[in-house]
Formats: C-alpha cells, structure tokens, sequence
C-alpha cells in the first residue's frame, strides 16, 4: 500500500473537498481525486461518497478514518517537531482574550518578545465571545469560567475576584453604603444582567449574601462597565485586575473593601495537541509567567487595601447582621 494515499484521503475529509485538499497540498485536485480512488480499490471498499458539491464518508470510511487519523496527524506533528530542532521560530501565533486584558504593559511585553524573536507574528484578538480555537484557527485563548469543551488544554493562572466599585461623585451624591443592607437602595452597572435586576452574590469571612441589585445601565462588556462607573452612573461589581488603575488614580473607590464576589479561574487554553510548535510554546510560557504575576500582585494589593481597622470591621459585621439581606442559598 502506497501510504501517501492514506495521508491524501486524511486531507481530503479535512478540508472537506477535493478542491480544497488540492489547494492546501498544492496539488492538482485531478491527483489527489486519483489517489484516493486508488487506495479504495486496494481497500476494496468505497470510503467516500461523491457529490458535485461535496462528499461525505462511508460507513467504512469513517471507520477507516477514525482508525488512521491519529498515526497520520502523529506523522505530521512529528515532521514539525524535528523541523523546529536548532531552527528559530518563526510563523504565527494566534490568539483570542478578552478586551480587559489589552493593557499598556501586555503591548509592551509582546513588543519585547518581538524584538528577541522577530520571525514569530503575534496576533491578538479581543473579543467577548467564546471562540472556537480549532474551526476559527486559533492557538491560544485567556478564559475565565468553566471550559465547556473538554477537548481543551487549560493552564490555571489565576482567580477573577471581584469587588464593589463607585466613583467619588456618585458617592458624595448618593451617600456612601456603610451596610449591605444600603446596597438595595443604590444605582448600579450590570454586567450582563436582564431587564435592569440582577442579583449579586458576596461574601465574607465564610458569611454570604444575595443583593438585589437595580441599574439602568446594563453592559456585557466590563471595560464599559468601569468607564460607566467612573462617569458616575452607580455602584459596579468589577474584577480587581480591571478596576484596580482607575481606583490607584482616584477615579473609583472601593465601596464596602471587606466583601467581595469569588469569580473564576482564569486560564490560559490550547487546543488539545499532542506537539505544540515551538512558537506556541513560547507565547504561551510568556502569558502564563505574565498573568500569573500580574494576577497575584493585584490581589495582594487589594487584599491590603481592603483590610478594615479591627474597630470600623466589628461595626460593620454588626450592623450586617441585623440587616434585612437574606444570606444566599449557594
């Protein structure tokens, strides 16, 4: 058996067409068509069923694809891996985070990283939907929550804590909350809440509580959410690593520092591949060690800055107490 057929049909299910596996092999598609008619007759089953507009596998080509795909993709990967030995990385590297996380320092890291491998292009898209690394192209993505699919690699960086934020207008206007009993009463900025009513959960010390919270500005992007909140549209619940440059300059403050909203983890995400390029590798060890960091320092500055003296903390746990807030069943 001639083996390059077996990689030609592989192809060709990939892609999708005949036409498509030429182009990407840069082949005539009259050659790869004959190729794959050759490896069916030395089968001696039919694994393709052909229309004029695509194809489709048989019941014995989707067996004999799901038998062979893997040694064939192992081939090839190992074919790149050798390749990439005492060679320096070049080529692309895509990859997809949310808009919170174009910062000024991240720009100036990858223009460092650049500069000390210039043939590795990085390119970035932020946006707040999930995508789809292998049918959009993508080689990494920064994820918060739960990964739905469970063919991802995940790397673990971090916790997206979130606190309570307002600006020193809206304050001095509407009164500062001194219990979360105070909260109902306030403006808010929603995150992807529903009908102008969310409820927001926070916690303490083992102790939590459900706030129903009201807004009439609602965003599903939190960069806004802050920009909200800074022209004095109401209290926001925000990830620290966000508020925290608005709230250093002044522009927000902490509102109630001693609670806060246990978000998710946040993680660095491949798709799943047994080699990752080297130029993957490299980008991906560089947001890693980048957002760990960065990740921790925000928190322990936060930490300290939400720690209440001894006297103002028992005051404020007691006047919680007797608010008329109901702990939260979660």
């Amino acid at each position: 058996m001639d083996y390059n057929r077996v990689a030609l049909f592989i192809r060709v299910v990939g892609a999708g067409s005949f036409t498509a596996a030429a182009l990407e092999l840069g082949l005539p598609k009259s050659s790869v068509s004959r190729g794959v008619m050759h490896l069916e007759k030395e089968l001696g089953v039919r694994l393709l069923q052909r229309t004029t507009r695509k194809i489709g596998l048989t019941e014995a080509g989707q067996a004999y694809y799901d038998a062979v795909r893997p040694a064939v993709l192992g081939i090839d990967e190992a074919d790149a891996a050798v390749k990439e030995l005492g060679a320096e990385p070049r080529g692309p590297v895509r990859i997809t985070a949310p808009p919170d996380l174009g910062t000024p320092d991240l720009a100036a890291l990858l223009t460092e990283f650049n500069r000390k491998y210039p043939g590795i292009c990085v390119e970035l898209s932020f946006s707040t939907r999930a995508v789809d690394l292998v049918a959009e192209g993508f080689d990494l993505a920064i994820r918060a929550g739960k990964l739905e699919d469970s063919t991802l690699v995940a790397r673990r960086i971090g916790m997206s804590v979130g606190y309570l934020f307002a600006a020193p207008a809206y304050l001095r206007r509407r009164g500062r909350p001194e219990t979360i009993a105070d909260l109902g009463e306030h403006d808010w900025v929603l995150y992807r809440a529903h009908a102008g009513r969310a409820t927001i959960k926070l916690a303490r010390e083992g102790e939590s509580v459900s706030v129903d919270a009201k807004g009439a500005m609602i965003a599903d992007e939190l960069t806004f959410c802050r920009a909200a909140a800074e022209a004095g549209a109401g209290i926001a619940l925000l990830p620290i690593h966000i508020a925290e440059d608005a709230a250093r300059a002044g522009r927000l403050e902490l509102v109630l520092p001693e609670w806060q909203h246990t978000g998710t983890s946040v993680n660095v995400v491949l798709p799943s591949s047994r080699h990752v390029p080297a130029r993957v590798g490299l980008v991906r060890d560089l947001l890693v060690a980048y957002l760990t960091k960065r990740f921790a320092e925000v928190q322990r500055r936060c930490d300290e800055a939400a720690a209440p003296a001894p006297a103002l903390e028992k005051r404020r746990g007691s006047r919680s107490r007797r608010s008329s807030v109901q702990p939260s069943a979660s």
